[in-house]
């Protein structure tokens, strides 16, 4: 008998969105024998040549969005910035996976960091900024230094502001920076380390996680993801709870991940939920029994969850500033054993675009990123 919600191999899988963590998606469900389409407003994204068909058209265009539905057997997304209104136009037709309501509530930060708080999980302290006057009560009731972000549409730090002084010219200026929108206050986090956990929840209940990543940022990108993060037991088990925790509060059915900050003596604050793969995730296509990709398809069509026994292993982002002197050299990188180079086919290379990324697995977290690192120098060291 199949389980209800099932779908085999020879079903079509829908994704909303076609950047590279939809390339890569598409690429783990059609080996795994499934049908792929895509549904973006970009000509030529990375995803689409991955993919069996690809749809392109506006997030708005609601007909195009339920034709799209119909073509295919379930729906799920590669990054939160799709609208939930197009999960919802999608959910009339078929299964979205996580749900849109999982969308509507990880995709604006309020939303996200209210539920996390009523849910009883820990978040720094914050307020929500919807005028001028509510920043300077907020700076008031939470101090210097903390952090204005936008509610929504922000990743690698866009949207964001340290405020370090609370005089009114200063503050005005942030309040412009939100553009109109609703904006959130939080205090400063003094943290020693930020960590994720990238895990799934299938359609029976059924949990699995990766081990804990710790990932260290360059200019609000993140640049170097360790795994597992060498952190004390714990700690890394305590992480793992708290991203189960975040699955079933929202009854997640896919793939999720969630950032955390480690403050001094291990405490563990939830930073943000991606109700998606995540960047931190892609060494898991090396160094990984099953992949993250792999994984959400699993989770996704109903398949049961992949084993995420994971070796130590390093992964360093690949930005357009390599290209700022020609073709990186290749060779010189793919000279060194045990390095794997993963590329998203993007056209153009731009300062501060994610262009792909270095994988090594390793006998030791540090043999692993002192590799990566010195693979990713060799690409411009000419």
């Amino acid at each position: 008998m199949t389980a209800p919600g099932l779908l085999l191999p020879g079903s079509t899988l829908g994704i909303l969105g076609a950047g590279q963590l939809g390339r890569m998606l598409a690429m783990a469900a059609r080996r795994l024998g499934y049908r792929v389409g895509v549904f973006s407003p970009e000509p030529d994204a990375p995803a689409a040549a991955a993919a069996d068909f690809a749809v392109v058209a506006s997030y708005d265009d609601a007909a195009a969005v339920s034709a799209f539905a119909a073509r295919v057997d379930v729906v799920t997304f590669e990054f939160e910035n799709v609208p939930s209104s197009v999960a919802e136009t999608a959910g009339q037709r078929v299964p979205v996976r996580p749900a849109g309501r999982v969308l509507h509530t990880t995709q604006q930060r309020l939303r996200e960091k209210a539920h996390l708080r009523a849910t009883g999980l820990p978040v720094a302290d914050f307020v929500p900024v919807d005028d001028a006057q509510a920043l300077v009560r907020g700076v008031a009731a939470l101090g210097l230094p903390c952090v204005l972000k936008t509610a929504g549409f922000g990743y690698d730090g866009k949207g964001q502001r340290r405020l370090d002084a609370d005089d009114p010219q200063t503050l005005a200026h942030a309040f412009e920076g939100l553009q109109g929108g609703p904006g959130v206050l939080e205090a400063w986090v003094p943290f020693e380390r930020e960590l994720s956990v990238v895990a799934a929840r299938g359609l029976d209940g059924a949990f699995a996680a990766y081990p804990v990543f710790e990932n260290r940022h360059r200019h609000h990108v993140l640049d170097v993801t360790l795994a597992p993060a060498e952190i004390p037991g714990p700690v890394a088990d305590a992480a793992v709870a708290l991203a189960r925790r975040v699955l079933e509060s929202l009854d997640v059915v896919g793939l999720l991940c969630v950032e955390l900050f480690q403050l001094p003596g291990g405490r563990l604050l939830i930073n943000e939920v991606a109700p998606r793969t995540h960047n931190s995730g892609h060494l898991t296509l090396d160094a990984s029994v099953t992949s993250q990709f792999e994984q959400q398809v699993r989770a996704v069509c109903g398949l049961p969850l992949g084993s995420t026994d994971t070796r130590p292993a390093a992964m360093v982002n690949l930005l357009g500033d390599l290209w700022a002197d020609g073709e990186p050299d290749w060779r010189a990188a793919l000279a060194m054993p045990g390095v794997h180079l993963h590329l998203y086919g993007k056209r153009e290379a731009r300062p501060g675009r994610k262009m792909g990324h270095l994988t090594v697995v390793g006998g030791s977290v540090a043999d692993a990123a002192q590799r990566a690192v010195e693979a990713r120098a060799r690409l411009t060291a000419r």
